[in-house]
């Protein structure tokens, strides 16, 4: 079934490019209203969003009649190239002429459709681009250059709503929202790209977002990348004196009280669920300058757990597991726990490979990466490949959450049955912390309906620079967190030193080393207890 069903879409989508091809598709797209540029928009609100280069470009350094010529380049660079965020790095003394020459031959030879360049992705980013660099793309005497402006930006942008909805990626819906609505405002088009852009902007939200709005994939990346675009889109509005829409203020207000919990109450990154280390630094500093507070006091909030004081920071995954459809960035570590010391991580998860290495993606996302326990070397989570992406199969749920947290004593109690169907076990975990003692306290249960023994691990990872040393009694394992040392003990079974790999920096991988807890389950209700104390 499942191959014929791929066999329809495959069908499906061959007509569908012919049409996108055709003449007939082409007339549609190019029924624009007459309309100027009346708003435009300050770059510098682009700032969270950009990476600015430091050493300016000047246009003339561009082989402006070869540019689009180039067909040895690579798609990464194709991208780039047609994105045209690079206009953001152009030194404004750049000629203007140059600038709008370069537009004119992308538009000579991009004109009608195609599949490369009019990529839904690029498109959206392309218009942005454009409309907010107008004091070199736009500002012009030529009436015949900023009419064929118009007309492709316009052009463009009924391209994206004609394929917006057909866009499998929220992610990619949310920047063609904004390039709508950009659009809708800089013409002043209300009824065309305006309001459209506004209602499907709340549409969006509420696909995308739960309850309390935090996202349905439970990913911090993509929840800090949804917030920099509410607020552009707010900014918009708010700059060119448009009445600003409730949700979009109402969005705002939820996403950042997500963000104030997961990061600016801890600044640090929490390695969870497609999560990598950030530069959120200077998003704060955004947020400070446009005048951005958010606030949130809980210790449970979008499935995570987070305690702490002046010295110590313990969180936990205890959040269910998204449905299929918002799960291409899960990683199967319920229960899993990062601990901070004085702002340094103590115990890390490995954080998150991209799919552009299949192997080391699939990797990232099993349970043996995150510092929780295994069964047989088997994940919590069952995933299937779609398009070399994994998304759930099969998910768990995580249930008898309980949290206590006073001055000089914490506690975290939860449970996942992600190992019930194969194993008939539950997995029941607790960690005490006392910080008059810098002491942590765990015992994580292997609970079974049916007593089989089971092989198990519960590892604890660090980051690659920090040191382990097991003792020469073979009862502890030292941890030189810098200036800090830490012992990790468990009395009842084997503990070791084992390697691993490290993907919390974006695009990369380095080693790192992860203790682990090892032995087989003989008892129907196994308690495998374990101690993290400063030394």
């Amino acid at each position: 079934m499942i191959y014929i069903n791929r066999l329809f879409f495959n069908f499906f989508d061959y007509i569908r490019k012919i049409y996108l091809n055709s003449t007939f598709y082409d007339r549609k797209i190019s029924k624009i209203d007459n309309h100027n540029l009346i708003y435009k928009p300050s770059p510098h609100l682009l700032s969270s969003l950009i990476k600015y280069h430091k050493q300016k470009f000047r246009i003339e350094d561009f082989a402006l009649d070869k540019i689009w010529n180039n067909n040895n380049i690579t798609t990464k660079d194709f991208n780039r190239l047609n994105n045209f965020y690079w206009f953001f790095s152009l030194d404004l003394k750049s000629s203007r002429k140059n600038t709008q020459s370069v537009i004119n031959n992308w538009i000579k030879h991009n004109f009608k459709y195609n599949e490369k360049s009019w990529n839904f992705d690029l498109t959206a980013k392309r218009i942005i681009a454009w409309l907010s660099c107008h004091n070199l793309t736009y500002d012009n005497d030529n009436e015949d250059y900023r009419n064929n402006f118009n007309l492709i930006i316009q052009k463009q942008t009924n391209h994206l709503i004609n394929e917006i909805n057909k866009s499998k990626l929220i992610d990619d819906k949310l920047i063609g929202c904004a390039s709508i609505i950009l659009v809708g405002l800089c013409y002043q088009n209300e009824n065309k790209y305006l309001s459209y852009g506004s209602n499907l902007l709340k549409k969006i939200s509420k696909e995308a977002l739960d309850n309390f709005g935090f996202p349905k994939s439970r990913n911090v990346k993509q929840l800090v990348l949804y917030l920099k675009y509410f607020i552009l889109i707010r900014e918009w509005y708010k700059e060119s004196q448009i009445k600003i829409p409730e949700h979009i203020d109402e969005t705002i207000h939820y996403l950042g009280q997500g963000y104030a919990f997961v990061w600016q109450n801890i600044n640090f990154d929490i390695l969870y669920n497609g999560n990598n280390n950030s530069d959120n630094i200077n998003f704060d500093n955004y947020l400070k300058r446009l005048g951005y507070k958010f606030k949130n006091e809980n210790q449970d909030f979008g499935g995570y757990i987070i305690l702490k004081n002046k010295k110590i920071c313990l969180t936990m995954d205890v959040g269910p597991v998204p449905v299929s459809t918002f799960s291409k960035d899960y990683q199967s570590g319920a229960l899993s726990i990062e601990i901070v010391s004085n702002g340094k991580k103590l115990i890390t998860n490995c954080g998150y490979s991209k799919k552009n290495n299949i192997k080391l993606n699939d990797l990232s996302k099993s349970t043996a990466t995150h510092n929780t326990l295994t069964i047989d070397d088997n994940s919590s989570c069952k995933f299937y490949k779609i398009d070399k992406v994994l998304f759930v199969k099969k998910g768990l749920k995580v249930f008898k959450k309980n949290t206590v947290y006073e001055k000089n004593y914490w506690k975290i109690n939860a449970s996942h049955d992600g190992y019930k169907k194969k194993y008939k076990t539950i997995h029941e975990r607790e960690i005490e912390f006392f910080p008059e003692q810098s002491t942590f306290v765990g015992i994580d249960k292997i609970i079974k309906k049916i007593n089989k023994n089971y092989k198990f691990d519960i590892r604890f990872h660090v980051e690659p620079d920090v040191k382990l040393m097991k003792t020469q009694d073979n009862k502890s394992i030292l941890i030189q967190l810098e200036n800090e040392g830490w012992k990790f003990t468990c009395d009842n079974f084997d503990i070791n030193i084992d390697n691993g790999l490290y993907f919390g920096n974006k695009n990369s991988y380095t080693n790192n080393q992860n203790i682990f807890i090892s032995g087989i389950s003989n008892n129907q209700i196994e308690n495998i207890k374990w101690k993290i104390e400063k030394i």
